[in-house]
């Protein structure tokens, strides 16, 4: 299997990225995304890339599919069947609000009040049965749900996670019932206490499993109808990977994937760069994700809000996103102020400047008419930009309002788009006890290294690290991932009560089904890896500390210093009248795949000149200057460019204000620092 595939589909475009391992050769397509049937463009990638299904050996899919239909609210139409007093779960949730400033919001739940049942049953928070499951109550809501037309069905009990007899039982006598796979007990997703979000977990997952089994389903047909012969792989949020037979039982751990994969490359391409600490900023066309990179290796965090009041609780990446895509649109709010999406023109009809039919004003649209963009090389178009029409538009739709001209009105436009942008940034390093000014930023997607700079500059970063297909970032992550599997289990009990022979058959059990699914996955790994971790806090607080463990057994003594170690580290105090409480235990898996060599993008030889292919006006701060532009795959190692200068690829534009100087390492990055002359 020497041919392996990365494909991430995101809103706009479709990246792909080929690595033959045998011969060392590389390939890389970028086609618009096909909103109508995603499989289409998938397969047109496919063949730009001049390689057949027959000729794959890895191919390792990240999709938006699964995040989009809980963002837009057009997953699935599914129910709830849960415990008698609780069919409110979903809008109960916590005491916050979506506005820090504002006392009122809108909440839409995933599985409307109209689907949800409630059945006679209960056990307690020690396991302990106090009402039996009243299974005729069981068969008489399921008949109701199928009679209403409901796709898909989540099953969440009180305490099920302690005690999941009710909710198997439940399971299996919907399954007899129901008319496809799609049935979902909590448990079966996480064994986790907090009864909101583990079930805002299942009713995401319930929402979006037909959808994404569905296209999966689709894309694998199409491909062994092509030739292909092998694993259709999916890109999981934790920045693993796992086989697509799985889908229907894994549905939630796909959100997020697709920038979950552009993550893990960064991490090893700054490890490979000698940065151990990174920012990472992926903006495509939709939307800026932003995420860090600690000791090389991403923060994973236990939760997420993918909308106000709808977390998701599955390990995952730590990411935050902003509305600010390339094609993101620019408007004028009621109070006169200038905001940037979170709307966006996708890629049909697409910005204004992509001659699709777009007519609204985008951040593409000012980066064109600043000369950051070249007009006469649009990725996914072999039209000129239509400069006059931007101009116009941009006049009418943002400089008039604001009485700005059309090129101080498209500055205006990217300064909200990078301050946002560094918004996102400190909300994810700042407000988590992190400084940004001791990482470097790497920029990523299509549209990222257009404001890296900027961005830098905003925060105070010293330097940023731009890869050698920042465009292509996410499918490379695709490409380089393990396989890997997450479990967890509530144990909720204070250290000192422990049954440490307990604990070890938890262990024990997270161990042999994350073998077990290794195994059914038939994908060849050159090692396994096992790692245990225990969360922890002292009795009356409500956030936990994820400590690492040693061993395949379970030390009370060791699991405490390391605890208070974390707690002395994070908090810079000590608690020793305090108890404390191991909250839940957590086993992670990772089938080591045949690591990728970076090697294969060492740069051309040649001239720094040789890589000059001309220059054109761009404007900085309120100036025009005349620019240099380059040709990326030309670029020497060790080229040195002084800012202003413009860096052009098929996936993406580096931008250099004025004041920086850039180097280009031995393995293709450009690394650039900020105000260096």
């Amino acid at each position: 299997m020497t041919i392996s595939v990365g494909v991430d589909v995101g809103g706009t475009f479709t990246d792909f990225l080929m690595l033959d391992s045998a011969s060392g050769a590389f390939a890389t397509a970028k086609v618009p995304t096909t909103v109508d049937d995603r499989a289409k463009g998938f397969l047109q990638g496919l063949a730009e890339l001049g390689v057949s299904p027959a000729e794959v050996g890895w191919l390792v899919h990240g999709t938006t599919a699964g995040t989009n239909a809980v963002l837009e609210r057009n997953g699935a139409r599914c129910g709830l069947i849960t415990t008698q007093g609780f069919g409110d779960v979903l809008e109960l949730g916590r005491r916050t609000r979506p506005h820090a400033y504002g006392l009122s919001g809108n909440f839409e739940p995933l599985i409307e009040r109209r689907f949800r049942r409630e059945v006679p049953e209960r056990v307690d928070a020690q396991g302990r049965v106090v009402t039996e499951l009243d299974e005729a109550a069981l068969r008489a809501a399921v008949g109701e749900l199928i009679a209403d037309g409901v796709e898909s069905l989540a099953i969440h009990f009180l305490h099920s996670y302690v005690n999941p007899d009710h909710e198997r039982r439940a399971v299996a006598i919907a399954r007899d019932l129901w008319s496809n796979p799609h049935v979902i007990a909590g448990h079966e997703i996480i064994r986790e206490v907090r009864e909101f979000e583990r079930g805002s977990t299942a009713a995401i997952h319930a929402s979006i499993a037909p959808i994404v089994s569905q296209y999966i389903t689709r894309v694998a047909d199409r491909l062994r109808d092509g030739g292909f012969a092998n694993e259709l792989l999916i890109m999981q949020a934790n920045g693993g990977m796992m086989s697509s037979r799985l889908i229907g039982d894994h549905a939630a751990h796909t959100v997020m994937s697709g920038p979950a994969g552009g993550v893990l490359a960064a991490a090893q391409i700054a490890r490979a760069s000698g940065f151990d600490k990174i920012i990472t900023g992926d903006m495509g066309g939709t939307s800026f994700d932003v995420a860090l990179v600690v000791g090389g290796e991403p923060v994973i965090t236990a939760e997420k809000d993918l909308a106000y009041s709808v977390p998701i609780r599955i390990p995952m990446i730590d990411m935050h996103t902003v509305g600010a895509g390339g094609g993101s649109l620019a408007r004028i709010d009621k109070a006169g102020m200038l905001r940037i999406g979170p709307q966006s023109a996708g890629s049909f009809p697409g910005p204004i400047g992509f001659d699709r039919g777009g007519d609204k004003v985008t951040i593409t649209d000012a980066n064109f008419l600043l000369g950051r963009l070249n007009p006469q090389a649009i990725t996914g178009s072999d039209k000129p930009a239509p400069l006059e029409r931007i101009r116009a538009a941009m006049r009418a739709d943002i400089g008039d309002p604001l009485g700005l001209d059309a090129d101080r009105a498209a500055s205006a436009i990217v300064d909200v788009a990078v301050a946002d942008m560094a918004g996102a940034i400190r909300l994810i390093s700042i407000e988590k006890g992190h400084d940004p000014r001791d990482f470097a930023l790497m920029p990523f997607g299509g549209a990222g290294p257009l404001h890296a700079v900027a961005i830098a500059r905003e925060l105070g970063l010293p330097r940023v690290l731009v890869p050698r297909f920042p465009g292509l970032t996410s499918a490379l992550g695709c490409v380089m991932a393990d396989v890997r599997h997450d479990f967890v289990q509530t144990v909720n009990q204070p250290l000192r009560d422990i049954d440490c022979a307990g604990i070890d058959a938890i262990m024990a059990d997270q161990r042999e089904r994350g073998r077990a699914l290794l195994q059914d996955e038939k994908v060849e790994v050159t090692s396994i890896e096992l790692q245990h971790e225990a969360d922890l806090l002292f009795k009356g607080q409500s956030h936990v500390l994820r400590i690492p463990l040693s061993g395949e057994t379970f030390s009370p003594d060791a699991a405490l210093e390391a605890f208070k170690r974390a707690f002395k580290t994070r908090f810079d105090l000590e608690l020793p009248e305090m108890i404390p409480v191991l909250v839940n235990m957590r086993t992670t898996i990772i089938g080591r795949r045949e690591k990728t060599d970076l090697a294969i993008f060492r740069p051309a030889s040649g001239t720094l000149e040789d890589a000059r292919t001309g220059s054109r006006q761009v404007y900085f701060n309120g100036v025009w200057h005349d620019t240099q532009v380059y040709a990326r795959d030309a670029l020497p190692a060790g080229g040195r460019i002084v800012g202003p200068a413009i860096v052009e690829q098929a996936d993406s534009t580096l931008v250099l204000d004025p004041g920086t100087v850039s180097q280009v390492d031995d393995i293709g990055n450009i690394i650039v620092e900020i105000d260096a002359v």
